[in-house]
């Protein structure tokens, strides 16, 4: 029984740190909330880019949100990739309602490009702000997030600003394990470092990732990262790592996405770019995989069957998880009854792991939005954009 008491002692430890840094670090950070809008005079023109590949049930509600912004010079450009379904129909009628809307059709995607990096490519290079807004096609935004957005990159003279969102989904483990993907991330990448020129840590949010045009074009764009599948994480990476200053903001309040309906749609969508997150290497996921079960699925099960102080570690364990879950439910406005879904969503996220590393490596590759990618050419942008 020594080891599990050793163990329990593991687990509390980097629990208790790791729920102390995110929760310290996101007090660290700025809300857009406390970000006057800037004023409308002579304000710099923003084009605002959004690839759509068979988006038509989202893409009007998520386009007329962008449309109505108060922002004085607002240019927004949809690139329609190759979509099969009603995507171009729906924005054909949204152009007659709002003709300054510039529409671009891609009907074949070249080689040695992902579909959503070229068709942000291929937004950015046709765009004429000085800023350009990377977003996608089921993103809500409140009419006044890009003045606001604008007014704090103008005042810390910034280069590139990205910005976390809030998530709308149904059921208690749905939203758990967006929570859970959110803490992980936040975890990993320290956002509220970011701003430190000194320090590497770097952001990027596909929902909101707002960078100099000058800047986009020093960096080679998207070319850069043209078979990476974490498209926005990576485009801030190479921002961040080339010099540029960056921060990233919190937006719940103002950005808000239906991101995935049911949990079999977020483990399949989670499945193009998991193994990428672990740098295509097998030893990474199992390595990942220990982790989680020590922290997270190990304290739960041990408990039943360990006694004394081991027994009430591991049960200590359990309960700074499902009130960290809490807490954060309670933050974006989620009833916080749902946080006892924390104690299943590991072994989702053991399981997301472990399919996508195992299905990529027999297929040699990830199939996205129909196209399939081979792993070789996608091991090939890894050196340069490891996390």
């Amino acid at each position: 029984m020594l080891v599990f008491f050793w163990l329990a002692i593991i687990s509390l430890f980097l629990t208790v740190v790791c729920t102390l840094e995110v929760a310290f670090g996101m007090r660290r950070m700025i809300a857009l909330d406390d970000v006057p809008a800037l004023q409308q005079d002579n304000v710099p023109k923003v084009s605002v880019i959004i690839p759509a590949c068979n988006e038509a049930a989202t893409i009007e509600p998520a386009l007329k949100s962008i449309l109505k912004m108060d922002y004085a010079d607002l240019e927004v450009i949809v690139v329609n990739d190759r979509s099969v379904d009603q995507t171009g129909a729906v924005l054909e009628q949204m152009q007659k309602q709002y003709p300054g809307l510039l529409i671009y059709d891609i009907f074949e995607l070249p080689e040695g490009w992902l579909g959503k990096n070229h068709a942000l490519q291929h937004g950015a290079e046709r765009a004429r702000g000085e800023y350009l807004l990377f977003t996608d096609a089921d993103i809500i935004m409140e009419k006044s997030s890009l003045a606001r957005a604008m007014n704090h990159m103008l005042e810390n003279q910034l280069d590139h600003m990205s910005m976390f969102f809030k998530s709308i989904a149904p059921g208690g483990l749905l939203n758990a394990l967006v929570l859970d993907a959110g803490g992980g991330l936040m975890l990993l990448l320290k956002p509220w470092k970011v701003k430190d020129p000194k320090n590497k840590r770097y952001m990027g949010v596909g929902a909101f990732n707002l960078v100099k045009s000058d800047v986009y074009k020093a960096i080679d764009g998207h070319r850069t990262i043209a078979m990476h599948p974490i498209d926005d994480v990576m485009l801030g990476k190479v921002i961040k790592h080339s010099g540029f200053l960056q921060d990233c903001l919190l937006g719940h309040n103002f950005i808000h996405v239906e991101w995935y309906v049911t949990v079999r749609k977020f483990i399949n969508g989670l499945m193009k770019n998991t193994f990428a997150l672990y740098n295509y290497k097998m030893v990474n996921v199992l390595f990942g995989v220990l982790l989680v079960m020590i922290i997270n699925i190990l304290p739960f099960l041990a408990f039943f069957f360990t006694f004394g102080i081991t027994r009430i570690l591991f049960g200590t364990v359990v309960m700074v998880r499902i009130l960290s879950f809490a807490n954060g439910f309670s933050n974006t406005g989620i009833n916080p009854w749902y946080s006892v879904w924390g104690l299943v969503t590991p072994y989702i996220y053991i399981y997301i792991a472990l399919k996508a590393a195992i299905t990529t490596t027999i297929n040699k590759g990830i199939i996205w939005r129909g196209t399939y990618y081979s792993l070789d050419e996608l091991r090939a942008n890894r050196q340069k954009t490891r996390i």
